[in-house]
């Protein structure tokens, strides 16, 4: 499935070991739909949730081939795929909600709500009513959701996390960090709860 650009390991020279995990993800994509959807029972350590803006990383989901992406969903057991409207999906309200849902706490439980609206309710993630429904799923009150994501507060961390993704050598998506190294593609929950389970 193209979901993703295939398995790759990058060794970042220099960098601080840090014992948590870190999931870099954009909501347009549905190779990160499928990671998010696995990776909190995968992995033996709760990962912290980056919202990253993938245009802004260079990265853009890949060419969408329905069928594969409808067989990926199903052998993971989710909810049967409906596909968005348009393709490829605009991410960007929806990765600033994220961000400020990170803020109070709700990242994991937002993003979820906003990846099921969108590959299993088949709605459009830059519609502004898309990301209240996943907002309200996720107890964020909407108008307090509206101003945050025209806050400049917001914008700035959401590009800082972008800057972080970089630094740390993020190339595609879905990715996960671990101390020095970036695992990305389809399979990297799996890669990743397999070099865990190997250091504990």
């Amino acid at each position: 499935m193209r979901a993703g650009t295939g398995l790759r390991t990058i060794h970042v020279a220099g960098d601080a070991p840090s014992a948590r995990p870190v999931f870099f993800f954009d909501l347009a994509d549905p190779g990160c739909y499928l990671a998010a959807e696995r990776i909190l029972e995968s992995l033996p350590i709760v990962p912290e949730w980056e919202p990253v803006h993938g245009p802004r990383l260079g990265i853009s989901p890949p060419p969408l081939d329905a069928e594969e992406l409808a067989e990926a969903v199903g052998a993971a057991g989710l909810q049967p795929l409906r596909v968005p409207p348009s393709w490829p999906l605009d991410s960007r309200l929806a990765m600033l909600t994220a961000t400020y849902a990170k803020g109070g706490g709700r990242v994991v439980a937002f993003s979820l709500a906003a990846f099921r609206q969108t590959f299993a309710a088949g709605r459009d993630l830059a519609d502004e009513a898309t990301v209240l429904l996943a907002a309200a799923a996720s107890e964020m009150h909407p108008r307090a959701v509206l101003r945050a994501v025209k806050l400049r507060s917001v914008s700035e961390a959401l590009e800082s996390a972008c800057g972080r993704a970089r630094a740390a050598g993020v190339r595609s998506l879905p990715a996960i960090k671990l101390d020095g190294t970036v695992i990305e593609g389809p399979d990297a929950v799996e890669l990743a709860a397999a070099t865990l389970g190997r250091g504990r």
